[in-house]
């Protein structure tokens, strides 16, 4: 796990709409398309992967439940009703009889009242889905996704492994998958590469991977490093606006470093904490933000790329479809370099070097204020001025040699 304490490690009940058509003599397959509750409108589906998420915090409150086509289509085996009144050690209490020792790793759960549909494959936990109390990762993790877009669906997955991405890869209405843990040091070993690359090659989701918190280049991280990822460092937002010292070097974008996050083991504390383990999830959120924009424009009421529900790897369906490639080429268009002329010797942040700080930072810095550029561009409103020729130089550099390190 990368924060700057320790490194441990989402027919339906509506009627479908049947396409076919005849190519030639070929009769095409019959697609269902899912027709979906307009007054759900718009949203998108996150998951992140990490140790676990405390249901019971009000940050993760919702004032309604989901549809029933929703959860079915993010295979929801089981609801688990949570205890709303006392502490969170007699909610957890008053709830184990019911719910925490009852879940199974083939069960994925649904906690009405609240935006977390969570799921645990591994059987190596001491309660599932839950954040335990003894660490509290996942819960700040998925408050930073909701902070970007506070709409968006969590589908949440407790774990570190190949079996834990895997789980949000299959799951055809998931948009974006974010992961933050990794090999300490960025040490070239194997890590979760082979599943983050079904995940976005095979069903076209969005992977952002946290690059370590130590300088080193996040190439050949297995998190951040893949050529398919979204690798993302940090840099000192509430300082001077340089780059974090402590966070990887030469990924794709830094974002957001230090975050006021929800506590996991009370109800409505929250704590503030730093690191790429939080920048990272903050770009996710920032995208299924843009994501849900365009899907209300084009009037997709649906999620996910998956071909089985006719979306032909788009992310956005409509007059012009939007691809996982097409977001990226716009976050990496809007991305920007800080100012060295802002930087404090005495902050402890790397300043931004005025040559090359590509390698720094990789494209350059994402937060909120990148949310229009990269809106407006994706929806043909207003494009977003080319990079210069020495950026995009460094940037293409920076992807060939991932893809001859990760081929």
């Amino acid at each position: 796990m990368r924060d700057t304490a320790k490194v441990v490690m989402m027919a339906l009940l509506m009627a479908s709409v049947s396409l076919a058509g005849c190519f030639g003599e070929e009769a095409k397959e019959e697609v269902e398309i899912p027709v979906v509750e307009e007054v759900f409108g718009a949203y998108s589906v996150v998951a992140p992967i990490d140790t676990g998420i405390n249901v019971y915090h009000d940050r993760f409150r919702l004032n309604e439940t989901y549809p029933d086509w929703l959860l079915d289509g993010l295979g929801v085996t089981m609801s688990c009703n949570l205890t709303q009144e006392g502490t969170w050690q007699e909610r957890y209490d008053a709830d184990k009889e019911s719910c925490w020792d009852v879940i199974t790793s083939t069960d994925i759960v649904y906690f009405p009242g609240t935006r977390i549909i969570g799921t645990t494959p591994d059987d190596a936990t001491d309660i599932p889905i839950l954040d335990d109390p003894s660490d509290g990762h996942g819960t700040a993790v998925t408050g930073s996704v909701l902070d970007a877009n506070p709409d968006a669906v969590i589908f949440f997955v407790e774990g570190f492994s190949d079996a834990a991405v895997l789980a949000a890869a299959n799951q055809p209405l998931v948009d974006i998958i974010t992961t933050s843990f990794g090999p300490i040091g960025s040490v070239p070993v194997p890590g979760i590469e082979d599943a983050t690359r079904v995940a976005v090659v095979d069903y076209k989701k969005i992977h952002t991977g946290a690059s370590d918190n130590t300088p080193s280049p996040a190439v050949q991280d297995s998190t951040a490093g893949p050529p398919w990822s979204i690798g993302i460092s940090g840099y000192a937002e509430e300082d001077d606006d340089q780059k974090e010292t402590m966070s990887g070097s030469y990924p794709d974008i830094a974002a957001d470093w230090t975050q006021l996050l929800p506590n996991h083991d009370d109800t409505d504390g929250y704590h503030v904490t730093s690191g790429t383990s939080f920048a990272t999830p903050r770009t996710a959120g920032i995208l299924s933000l843009v994501i849900t924009m365009l899907r209300d424009d084009a009037g997709d009421m649906y999620s996910g790329a998956s071909e089985d529900y006719g979306r032909n790897g788009s992310l956005v369906t409509g007059t012009v479809p939007i691809s996982n490639a097409d977001i990226r080429h716009a976050l990496n268009q809007s991305a920007w370099y800080p100012s060295f002329n802002t930087w404090d010797p005495t902050s402890g942040t790397t300043p931004m070097s005025p040559i090359a700080p590509c390698t720094q930072v990789g494209w350059g810095v994402v937060n909120m204020s990148n949310v229009m550029p990269i809106y407006n561009h994706l929806a043909g409103n207003e494009q977003i001025p080319s990079r210069p020729g020495d950026v995009v130089a460094c940037m293409n550099a920076n992807q060939q040699i991932r893809e001859a390190y990760w081929s």
